[in-house]
C-alpha cells in the first residue's frame, strides 16, 4: 500500500468528497419540510432541487473515478506481487521443490495475491469511507438528538465488538481454506500430469476418491466462512431493525414534545440510513480483509524461504571457466538421519569424462546436483577451477553448464524453441547442426512443420527417444564447458544410441563431462569411472583397470553384459521377463 500511497491519497480525497456529498440530500429534506413546506418559501424549491442534483452528480462522478483509480491500482499491485512471488519461487533451491507440488505453488502465485484487491482496492476504501461516514453522521445526529444517538452508539459498539471477534475467528479458517485449495490444485495437477499411468492401472476411481475427499474438506471450510459471514450480516440487519424501532418510539415522542421538528426527524432518518448502510458493508469488507490477510500470511511464509542467490551480491563473478572440477571430502544429507554422500573426493581434469555408476540410491544424482550447484555440501567443498563454488555467482557458473537430465523435459513450444532454450539467439543452422550431432535432424525433417513443429505439453506429441534426442541437441547447442549427462541415452534404440555415442565423443572434446549411466557399455571410453555404494566411492579407475581388478565394477559389468547378451542374442521367456 505504501508503494501506491499517492494513488491511494487521490482515492481518499475522492472518497471524502463522495461521502460528504452523500449528506447533501438528507440536508435538503429538512429545508424542504421545515422551510419550503412549513414556512411556505416556494422560492427555495428550485435551488434545493439543483443542489440535490449537483450533489448526486458529484457523488456519481467520484464513485466512478474512485472505482477506476483504486481498482486499477489494486490490479497493478496484484500483478506486481505475482511477478515478485514468481521471481522468488523460481530462484528457490532445488530442495524446496522436492517438498512442494507444482500445482500448489501455482495456486500460491496466482490465487493468494488476489486478496490484495480486497485489501488495497474497494475494501480499504469502503472500510475507511464507512468509518468517515459514521463519524460525520454521528456529529450530525448528536446535534439533532443526542439522547437517541447515544443509545445508537452503544448498540453499534456492541456490533463492532462482535465483528472484531468474528474476523479473528474467521482468519485462520480462511488461511486453512486457501491451503486446502492449493493442495487440491497440486494433487489435480499431479493426476493430470500422470493421466496415462492412472489409466494404465485403472486408478481413476482411486484418484477421484482423493479429489472428492479434498473438495469435501474445502466445502466444509467454505461453509464455516459462509456461516460466519452470514452471522455478521444477519446481526447487522437486526441492529438496523432495533435502531429503526428506537427512532419510531423516541423520535415520535420527541416530535410530540416539540423537541424535534418534522424536518429534523426526517433528516435524522436519512442520516441514520447514510451511517448504518456503510457499517453493514463494513461487516462484509471485514470478512474480505480477513481473507486477504490469510492469503498474505501464506505469501509471507513463501517469501521468507531463502533464495539460492540470496547472497549473490557478495559472491565473486565468474568470467571464464576452464572446466576443472574437484570435490573435497563432501558430505550431504537430506535430513539428520539419512546420510546420502559420505566423504566423497574426486578430481575431474579439464576435458575429461567422469562416469558415475552404482545401484539406485547410491548417491550418483545427488553428487551431480552438487556439481551443478543445486545442493550445497554440509561438509567439504566443490571446487571449480580451484575456486569454491559456494563463493561464485551461480548465475555466472550455470552459463557454462550443459545438462541432459534423466527426465527429458520439453516445453510446450516448437522443436526449435526447445533446442535453443539455452541459447535463445541461436541461428537455424546452429540448431540444425546440434540436431545432426544428436541424431535428431532426420526425424525432425520428417514432420510437416519440421523445426516449427509444436511438441505439446512436456513434449507429449513425441516419443521418449525423440524427446531425449532433442534434449541432447539442446545441451550440444549450449556449447558448455561442463557437460552433465544423466542417463542421456536410456530411451534410445541400439542404432540411435550408437550414432549419438559417436556424436558425444566429438562433443566431449575440450569439455569436462560427467555421465551417469546404467548401461556400462556406454561408458567404456570414460577417463575415470567411479563406483558408488551407500554414498561412498568404493572403486575408481578406467574401464580396463577396474575390469582387471575383478571387484565390484567387474561384477556389475559381467552381470549386465550377460543379461544383455541373453536378452538380445538368445531371448527366452525368463530373460524377457
Amino acid at each position: 500500500m505504501w508503494r501506491y500511497r499517492r494513488t491511494l491519497a487521490v482515492g481518499f480525497v475522492l472518497m471524502v468528497i463522495n461521502r460528504v456529498s452523500s449528506f447533501v440530500l438528507p440536508g435538503t429534506s429538512k429545508w424542504l419540510i421545515d422551510e419550503v413546506i412549513g414556512n411556505d418559501q416556494m422560492e427555495l424549491l428550485m435551488p434545493l432541487a439543483l443542489v440535490a442534483v449537483g450533489a448526486t452528480i458529484v457523488q456519481a462522478g467520484t464513485s466512478y473515478l474512485l472505482s477506476n483509480v483504486i481498482g486499477i491500482a489494486a490490479q497493478k499491485a496484484i500483478m506486481e506481487m505475482r511477478q515478485r512471488i514468481h521471481d522468488h519461487v523460481i530462484h528457490l533451491p532445488a530442495r524446496f521443490f522436492e517438498r512442494h507440488k507444482s500445482g500448489e505453488l501455482i495456486s500460491r502465485v496466482m490465487s493468494d495475491p488476489e486478496g490484495v484487491r480486497n485489501l488495497m482496492g474497494t475494501g480499504i476504501v469502503m472500510l475507511v469511507g464507512g468509518v468517515l461516514t459514521a463519524i460525520l453522521a454521528l456529529i450530525i445526529l448528536f446535534v439533532l438528538y443526542w439522547q437517541l444517538t447515544l443509545i445508537i452508539c452503544v448498540i453499534l459498539a456492541t456490533f463492532g465488538g462482535f465483528m472484531a471477534y468474528a474476523f479473528r475467528a474467521l482468519r485462520p479458517i480462511f488461511r486453512k481454506r486457501q491451503k486446502i485449495r492449493s493442495e487440491i490444485t497440486g494433487a489435480l495437477g499431479e493426476t493430470l500430469g500422470g493421466i496415462w499411468l492412472v489409466k494404465a492401472y485403472g486408478a481413476e476411481g482411486r484418484e477421484q476418491g482423493k479429489f472428492n475427499e479434498g473438495v469435501i474438506q474445502l466445502f466444509r471450510l467454505i461453509s464455516k466462512t459462509i456461516r460466519g459471514t452470514s452471522a455478521t450480516v444477519t446481526l447487522g440487519t437486526v441492529i438496523v431493525g432495533i435502531i429503526g424501532a428506537l427512532m419510531i418510539v423516541l423520535g415520535g415522542r420527541a416530535i410530540a414534545e416539540n423537541a424535534l421538528t418534522l424536518g429534523d426527524f426526517v433528516m435524522y432518518l436519512f442520516v441514520v440510513g447514510v451511517m448504518v448502510a456503510p457499517i453493514i458493508q463494513m461487516a462484509m469488507v471485514g470478512t474480505q480483509i480477513s481473507e486477504a490477510f490469510a492469503g498474505l500470511d501464506r505469501i509471507r511464509d513463501l517469501m521468507t524461504e531463502i533464495r539460492e542467490d540470496e547472497d549473490e551480491g557478495h559472491r565473486n563473478a565468474l568470467k571464464q571457466v576452464r572446466g576443472e572440477v574437484t570435490l573435497e571430502d563432501v558430505h550431504f544429507r537430506y535430513d539428520e538421519t539419512v546420510p546420502v554422500i559420505q566423504g566423497v573426493s574426486l578430481h575431474a581434469a579439464k576435458g575429461t569424462t567422469t562416469a558415475l555408476i552404482g545401484p539406485s540410491g547410491s548417491g550418483k544424482s545427488t553428487l551431480i546436483s552438487m556439481v551443478m550447484g543445486f545442493n550445497q555440501p554440509q561438509q567439504g567443498r566443490v571446487m571449480i577451477d580451484g575456486q569454491d563454488l559456494s563463493t561464485l555467482k551461480l548465475s555466472d557458473y550455470r552459463g557454462y553448464l550443459g545438462v541432459v537430465m534423466q527426465e527429458n523435459f520439453l516445453f510446450d513450444g516448437t522443436i526449435a524453441d526447445n533446442i535453443s532454450y539455452a541459447k535463445p539467439a541461436a541461428a537455424r543452422d546452429e540448431i540444425e547442426y546440434a540436431s545432426r550431432i544428436a541424431n535428431a535432424h532426420e526425424f525432425i525433417q520428417s514432420f510437416p512443420d519440421s523445426y516449427d513443429t509444436v511438441v505439446g505439453e512436456r513434449g507429449i506429441k513425441l516419443s521418449g527417444g525423440q524427446r531425449q534426442r532433442i534434449s541432447i541437441a539442446r545441451a550440444i547447442l549450449a556449447n558448455s564447458k561442463i557437460l552433465v549427462l544423466d542417463e542421456a541415452t536410456s530411451n534410445l534404440d541400439t542404432e540411435s544410441e550408437a550414432l549419438i555415442q559417436e556424436g558425444f565423443k566429438n562433443l566431449r572434446e575440450g569439455r569436462t563431462t560427467f555421465v551417469i549411466a546404467h548401461r556400462l557399455s556406454t561408458i567404456r571410453s570414460a577417463d575415470q569411472i567411479l563406483v558408488l555404494e551407500a554414498g561412498r566411492i568404493v572403486e575408481r579407475g578406467s574401464h580396463t583397470t577396474l575390469y582387471r581388478m575383478g571387484g565390484r565394477y567387474r561384477e556389475l559389468y559381467d552381470q549386465q553384459h550377460s543379461y544383455e547378451k541373453d536378452l538380445y542374442v538368445n531371448p527366452g521367456e525368463d530373460s524377457l521377463q
